[in-house]
């Protein structure tokens, strides 16, 4: 059976076919559409019948799309969200949606309201929560709102009330979709709130994204088994996906992180993603993206659920050059996907870093006429402004001043020079330009849980055995063989501004695909 990944990124469309040992059979890229559907559906048709294979062979498709972070940053097809939180009298000074985005609050809110509930860090009762209270809110927001969030204090370190507002939720206004708080965020009450309200917004948008891609697949008659890429570098099925949209925001360099350690065979490198509108850089530790330590802001909301470190500067292949003196600016603006219409290379009128790298004859040789105009001084001082920009984005990356390999992907990689402060090396691996779509179609399944626990009650390797079972459950839900599943990190943090011998324990698993057979190390 081939699998098949997708990639949409802001400039193009790449999909890729692997073979059952993970080996690379054909890649493509396409512009990215308007509608991003249309070129969903070109791309898996062009891969297909360029590579030959019988679409019936094809037995995992994979997708990795920008669908849900451009909902939330162009504040477009959000559902209207009813937020409960489980915290009176403990929260109330604070209410839901607080410190937001006017326009996001307004595109977003529906209602609020805080009810009686919450725990101890240790999951001792605050106070118990009332049912009068949440149908009461219910009743007043039935048919204003399109999905309900709900979120507890201390809620990751006892869900049972979450989990009982949400049934209560459900009994009075049906089957609606609900996000609670404990499945999605870690400790800290707003951060996870809000993470929690963005995932809610975005379950239309997680549908939309589901049935296109399934369209797309039905229509080219491939009838394989549907996943999702998050931005750990994983997979979740089709059926988790609806469940946490908000988990494949930030998902595009994770893919291409993934892509190229297994391109590379590199397993502790740094990963820079040149597209045609920015560079992105991302660590590549044992094999997976380097997670941030620090809170997320998505859409000018403070979250804390996990994202990649990713630093993103404005410079790609379709980056714009100002000026033509001493005085030239570089970027952020873009011609994105319409480089090749817009670009000198390409007969358009506006100068751009690939014009650059081909005047200099490091790239499209074939074009060189369409450049020869430009001053060589001129280009050879862009190019050098070019490289200090990426030298000190992969200096912002590194934890040492130790020289480490930098692994290339995305097409508009053509722009880096092969020497780099630094880098101990610059590796440019076979399909590197469409390593986002590859790391897409490896197809391995994680669980995560981070969890506060007592440790008077406790020992610390209960804990974490605890924690580890947590989270291969969570693992066997988004899609993972059970028999396949390892333990990728585990850490404890002491909580000493709690009372009781707290402890914080994160654990991620990793397993293979149910069914594929292939072990991917």
């Amino acid at each position: 059976m081939y699998r098949l990944g997708v990639d949409v990124g802001g400039t193009n469309t790449d999909a890729a076919l692997l073979d059952e040992r993970l080996q690379v059979i054909h890649t493509v890229k396409v512009p990215t559409t308007k509608d991003v559907e249309s070129g969903i559906f070109e791309a898996i048709a062009k891969v297909v019948q360029e590579s030959r294979i019988e679409p019936s062979d094809i037995g995992y498709a994979m997708l990795g799309t920008t669908h849900c972070t451009n909902a939330i940053v162009e504040r477009k097809r959000l559902n209207k969200v009813g937020v409960i939180r489980i915290g009176k009298p403990a929260t109330t000074a604070i209410p839901p949606f607080t410190d937001w985005p006017q326009d996001l609050r307004e595109e977003i809110e529906g209602a609020s309201t805080i009810v009686s509930g919450g725990y101890e860090f240790d999951g001792r009762l605050i106070s118990e929560i009332n049912r009068e209270e949440v149908l009461k809110f219910c009743k007043e927001i039935k048919g204003s709102v399109e999905s309900i969030a709900i979120s507890g204090v201390f809620a990751p370190v006892n869900k049972e009330q979450e989990e009982n507002v949400s049934i209560w939720v459900k009994e009075e206004l049906g089957n609606i979709p609900i996000s609670l708080s404990n499945e999605i965020g870690s400790i800290g009450l707003l951060e996870r709130e809000n993470a929690t309200i963005l995932n809610a917004a975005l379950m239309t948008t997680g549908q939309t994204v589901i049935k296109g891609f399934s369209k797309a697949l039905s229509n080219l008659d491939i009838k394989a088994e549907m996943f999702f890429s998050q931005n750990d570098g994983t997979l979740m099925n089709a059926a988790y996906a609806l469940r946490y949209p908000i988990l494949t925001m930030g998902c595009g360099p994770t893919n291409s992180i993934r892509g190229s350690a297994h391109l590379s065979g590199l397993k502790d490198a740094i990963v820079l993603d040149v597209g045609g509108t920015t560079s992105d850089l991302g660590v590549l530790t044992r094999g997976f993206p380097r997670q941030s330590s620090l809170a997320v802001t998505i859409g000018g909301v403070n979250t804390n659920f996990r994202m990649p470190d990713i630093l993103s500067i404005g410079l790609g292949g379709g980056t714009r050059i100002f000026g033509l003196d001493e005085n030239f600016t570089i970027g952020p603006e873009s011609v994105g996907y319409e480089i090749t219409r817009k670009a000198l290379l390409f007969g358009g009128d506006v100068l751009t870093t690939s014009d650059v790298v081909t005047r200099l004859g490091h790239a499209f040789e074939d074009k060189a006429m369409q450049v020869d105009q430009l001053s060589i001084e001129l280009c050879n001082n862009v190019y050098k402004k070019m490289t200090d920009m990426l030298e000190d984005a992969i200096d912002q990356m590194k934890t040492s001043s130790k020289e480490v390999p930098l692994i290339l992907s995305g097409g508009g990689s053509i722009i880096v020079s092969n020497s780099l402060k630094g880098v101990s090396e610059v590796v440019r691996p076979k399909h590197f330009e469409a390593a986002n779509a590859i790391g897409a179609a490896l197809g391995q399944i994680s669980g995560e849980v981070e969890k506060v626990y007592s440790l008077e009650g406790i020992s610390r390797e209960d804990a974490i055995h605890h924690a580890k079972k947590l989270a291969t459950e969570e693992a066997i839900k988004a899609g993972a063989n059970n028999a396949t599943i390892s333990v990728v990190s585990v850490e404890d943090i002491p909580l000493s501004y709690l009372p009781g011998n707290a402890l914080l324990i994160k654990v991620k698993v990793v397993g293979d695909l149910v069914g594929s057979g292939v072990k991917i190390i």
